[in-house]
């Protein structure tokens, strides 16, 4: 029975995808819904919209069998309540909210005076070489140019080097129409945060870090601002995203467009991609509601780490830039999935 029992688990969980069964620092606790904060006064019937954008595209069949349910339920609230759990994760670490969106950067499709900072596509040699060059060695170099890898020009090198980290965005092109680019992959290069090295060496308290004020003080210090942007090794490529019109947000880790203030960046390690996940981010602004893991990053790690995607634009980004509160998430786990998960005491 024992044996079985565990068998179980570990089918479930290298279905899902999710969880290292080796991690035994873990801890996974059932919560009902009354524990969740605000859960009666959310607008879930705008969660279930996040959710359907995504749920065809999961193949697990508890996954599959309740994404064919949502697409005919008219009660959002008690489809989530009838069919799931609460499933509060954790790994040791506080819960940490931070906020992200899609930019809309400047550019052109060729290079002009004005426009001469490339968006690059990914060499082939990245893929294979693991890790490849660093952000200094592929700027630096040379080893990009004469190889047409260039998708567009940009004006401003400091929102280049944002965009890689948001993983997506827009260029404005001068006769007007747009250009969508998206994550195209990485050098392999390990994440290192520049907001980090600035507290580190004293420019700023942690408490005055935000996008802004670093866009801010490197362009205020150019040299030091260069210097700065090459400490953080990793380097995002990109790719032209054709299939998405302008009017949606843009395509997340599912490869489907992803929901201003209904999508979340998270770690896949702990969090399906494509489940509904209940946040109660404090700080200045609280926010309890039910969000859609549809998306990662690379600086999002852990079971209690989220990213809200909070749209498209400049007070999009204004609002994403000067996030990060504590909080916690919970995850809504189908039922059989979520009692898997429970402790053989428990059972």
């Amino acid at each position: 029975m024992k044996q079985a029992f565990r068998a179980a688990i570990l089918t479930l969980l290298a279905m899902a995808g999710t969880m290292s069964a080796a991690d035994t620092e873990t801890t996974y606790d059932i919560l009902s819904f009354s524990d969740l904060d605000g859960w009666e006064r959310d607008d879930h019937g705008a969660a279930l919209a996040a959710f359907l954008e995504t749920c065809g595209d999961l193949r697990d069949p508890d996954w599959a069998s309740l994404c064919s349910v949502a697409r005919e339920t008219s009660d959002a609230r008690a489809f989530f309540e009838l069919f799931f759990r609460p499933v509060l994760i954790g790994d040791g670490a506080d819960g940490l909210f931070t906020g992200y969106f899609e930019p809309e950067l400047e550019g052109s499709t060729y290079p002009t005076p004005r426009f001469r900072y490339p968006l690059y596509r990914m060499p082939e040699e990245a893929r294979d070489i693991r890790p490849w060059l660093t952000r200094r060695d592929i700027l630096t170099t040379g080893v990009m140019e004469g190889r047409g890898l260039e998708i567009a020009w940009v004006d401003d090198p400091v929102e280049l080097f944002f965009l890689q980290i948001q993983g997506s965005g827009r260029i404005r092109l001068p006769d007007g129409r747009h250009l969508r680019v998206g994550y195209g992959g990485a050098n392999g290069q390990p994440y290192r945060s520049i907001g980090k090295e600035l507290i580190e060496q004293g420019t700023f308290q942690p408490h005055e870090v935000s996008a802004q004020r670093i866009k801010s003080w490197v362009r205020t210090n150019p040299l030091e601002g260069e210097e700065l942007l090459f400490r953080n090794p990793s380097y995002v490529f990109f790719r032209e995203v054709n299939e998405v019109p302008p009017e949606k947000g843009p395509l997340g880790a599912m490869n489907r467009s992803i929901t201003p203030l209904r999508s979340i960046a998270v770690d896949p390690a702990y969090t399906p991609l494509g489940a509904p996940v209940w946040i109660e981010k404090g700080g200045n602004g609280p926010m309890h509601r039910l969000m859609i893991a549809q998306d990662t990053g690379a600086a999002i790690k852990g079971a209690q780490r989220a990213d809200i995607f909070f749209g498209m634009g400049d007070q999009a980004g204004r609002l994403a830039g000067r996030l990060k509160d504590p909080g916690r998430l919970v995850v809504l786990l189908p039922i059989q999935r979520a009692y898997a998960l429970l402790p053989e005491s428990l059972l």
